[in-house]
């Protein structure tokens, strides 16, 4: 299992590729499949660690991203013959590998940065077996093996019944992820705003988000992980995740239902396939559609939330599926 080395596996706080790597690991291994995970050095797993890096680049400076990606990679193809599959992460530079080995690839695609990388997903989907992370994110002339939704532990987001009166944005603060726009709809509907994330941009943070923040109607607490992470989620009166792009999943709102809590989205992206429209949450087509939801979240069942979650986005159903995937490839 090869992850990216972003982040340590499983992440601290933030990391969604690191953590749904983790969770499809130790889903594996307690499936006694045998699972080296090729990580930083302070990974934790119930598998097999790897590494060469000893720490995660976006935590510690003096580690050159582009230099240890390419040990990282590596290191995995340099041992490729140990292993009768090689899970990729780690988006795009394993492809250029694929075809100096002869054990099976299968990529999971966590979503296209750039339409400029596509040329690399192209040159190599003949030897690599791609999947999706969502129906919406596929991208016309690859060729994919499967779609698979990401999946969450259950246990650990508790159900909250009852949620609190305040709303919640969850996620990057990027203008992908529509803080400002959260802020505006927690002011519209004069209720209290948590933001939860990390600054991915410190400008627009600086425009759109930190004018706002006053400590009392709107409360910015940095990236969060652990407990709080779980209890920031389950407290909410709804999850505000107003994205300004196609979002190829999007974890916080899986893990938002899981607590129980509803979720206000835009329509598109993969979101149509994570929401059910008047049950776990409403699609909305703009600001208003979305000050208008807000009014209406007495009418979701926050049991219902959690259900759907039990029933579609679990890490059970992910591993079982990826399972699947292997056997047919290795036969």
């Amino acid at each position: 299992m090869l992850a990216p080395i972003s982040w340590r596996t499983p992440p601290r706080h933030y990391g969604p590729w690191e953590l749904v790597t983790s969770l499809l690991t130790e889903a594996l291994v307690a499936r006694g499949v045998d699972v080296t995970l090729f990580a930083t050095a302070d990974s934790t797993t119930a598998g097999t660690l790897a590494s060469v890096c000893a720490r995660p680049y976006s935590e510690d400076p003096s580690v050159d991203a582009k230099v240890w990606e390419l040990l990282h990679v590596a290191h995995v193809f340099e041992r490729a013959r140990e292993f009768d599959l090689i899970h990729n992460q780690a988006d795009f530079v394993p492809l250029g590998f694929s075809r100096l080995v002869d054990t099976p690839l299968v990529t999971t695609i966590h979503g296209f940065s750039s339409s400029r990388i596509m040329p690399a997903f192209e040159r190599y989907q003949d030897r690599v077996s791609y999947v999706a992370i969502s129906d919406a994110d596929r991208k016309p002339g690859l060729r994919y093996a499967a779609t698979i939704h990401h999946g969450v532990p259950l246990g650990t987001f508790p159900f909250d019944p009852v949620g609190g009166e305040e709303l919640l944005f969850f996620g990057r603060i990027h203008p992908d992820k529509g803080a400002a726009e959260a802020i505006e709809v927690a002011r519209r509907t004069e209720r209290r705003l948590v933001m939860a994330g990390i600054i991915q941009d410190q400008g627009y943070y600086d425009r759109e988000v930190a004018p706002a923040v006053d400590g009392s109607r709107v409360v910015y607490n940095g990236s969060v992980g652990g407990d709080v992470r779980v209890r920031t989620l389950g407290a909410a009166h709804a999850l505000l995740h107003l994205i300004n792009f196609d979002e190829p999943f999007g974890l916080s709102v899986i893990e938002a239902m899981a607590c129980g809590t509803p979720v206000i989205a835009k329509n598109r992206g993969s979101m149509p396939e994570l929401i059910e429209h008047g049950v776990t949450g409403f699609l909305v087509d703009d600001l208003e559609g979305a000050v208008r939801a807000v009014a209406r979240i007495g009418e979701i069942d926050r049991a219902a939330c959690r259900a759907r979650v039990l029933e579609r986005f679990t890490v059970d159903q992910m591993a079982d599926r990826y399972l699947a995937l292997y056997r047919t490839l290795i036969a």
